[in-house]
């Protein structure tokens, strides 16, 4: 495989060198005016389950929390009044969470529920007023434009990244209260129609509630033009090859180097810190 890889970038055909086109170039890029990272823990939030879900719980003589996978993030970016060149970047979570309930001796079963997490943040995202429109493949100068949905607009770009929820708890609670506050019944249908059926918002059952961690790096950018050294692109001189299904398992197979460091049980490291074993020894220090 590794005779593979292209090695001929900024050499013409045939192995001829091509003329020198490096210099200074102006580039469009996104430029980042202010960044932060977070570690938020949301305790307690509602679990809203299915129709499933609901009845599973209902029966069940206790619950755990299997996994936590993040489906999709609304991020919106507000201007803040009276502090120029402020934005308010409002970040709202949807995680599906998979559960494991025991309805009876030796008996478990699985479903799912949907959570949400939302949390702000004030970061500087500059005070351009410069309004930006683009072409567009699907108008022509005849079109009938409607000027609401395709109006240009100078707010900043906020970019929200993270990983996987981190389960911190879990906890059952009976529903006493039919008064619905801090709950988000405006949950978007596309998200909902993703468990397959009708997530339940009005539950007068027991209820769900899990504790998540997240992890986020949260930056604000501008679209920005900026001048760079660079070199120009040359055409690659290797062909491609092309993939095929005639070759042996096996043969492939023993192209694939031996994994060693999966059966390596811990680096350890001499005292000499060379990384070698010490004669006589297991390579720890042990005799």
């Amino acid at each position: 495989m590794q005779e593979n890889r292209n090695a001929s970038f900024g050499t013409g055909h045939g192995g001829s060198k091509l003329p020198n086109c490096s210099g200074t170039v102006c580039i469009d890029t996104e430029r980042v005016l202010d960044s932060c990272r977070d570690r938020d823990c949301f305790e307690d939030t509602r679990v809203y389950l299915t129709c499933t879900g609901e009845e599973i719980l209902a029966n069940s003589s206790n619950v755990r929390t299997r996994s936590a996978k993040l489906l999709w993030a609304y991020v919106g970016v507000d201007e803040v009044p009276f502090n120029c060149g402020f934005y308010q970047v409002t970040v709202r979570y949807y995680i599906e969470v998979e559960f494991e309930a025991c309805l009876g001796v030796g008996r478990n079963q699985c479903f799912k529920g949907l959570a949400a997490l939302e949390k702000d943040v004030i970061l500087y995202g500059g005070e351009g007023r410069a309004i930006s429109f683009t072409s567009s493949p699907q108008n022509n100068y005849c079109n009938v434009i409607d000027y609401k949905t395709t109006v240009g607009n100078n707010d900043p770009i906020a970019v929200v990244e993270t990983v996987e929820p981190v389960v911190l708890g879990t906890k059952v609670s009976d529903c006493s209260c039919p008064c619905p506050c801090g709950e988000y019944a405006d949950l978007p249908e596309g998200i909902r129609n993703s468990f397959g059926e009708e997530i339940v918002l009005n539950s007068t059952g027991p209820r769900l509630y899990v504790s998540f961690g997240i992890f986020s790096v949260i930056r604000i950018q501008r679209p920005a033009q900026l001048l760079v050294q660079a070199t120009d692109y040359t055409v690659p001189d290797k062909e491609c090859t092309a993939a095929t299904n005639n070759d042996s398992p096996c043969s492939l197979f023993r192209t694939m180097p031996f994994p060693v460091s999966q059966f390596r049980g811990t680096d350890c490291i001499g005292e000499s810190g060379s990384g070698n074993r010490p004669s006589g020894g297991c390579g720890c220090g042990n005799k």
